[in-house]
């Protein structure tokens, strides 16, 4: 199954998903009691820096955060 593209409206438009700079994009979702964001670029990003991406795949946590 294949997810669409989200589509940014904004200029300039938000890195793809598979970007290096894929975090930049704007939050289109905050749900900070429940620790994770949804980007415009379909990324949902979470407290303890994981994200899952568009097509399932999930990104373990890869910064240091603070105690």
């Amino acid at each position: 199954m294949t997810q669409p593209a989200p589509v940014c409206v904004h200029r300039p438009p938000c890195p793809a998903p598979d970007g290096r700079d894929r975090e930049a994009a704007r939050t289109v979702a905050s749900h900070p009691e429940q620790g994770w964001s949804l980007l415009c670029n379909g990324i949902v990003v979470f407290d303890d820096t994981g994200e899952l991406l568009p097509d399932g795949r999930a990104i373990a946590p890869h910064r240091p955060t603070a105690v």
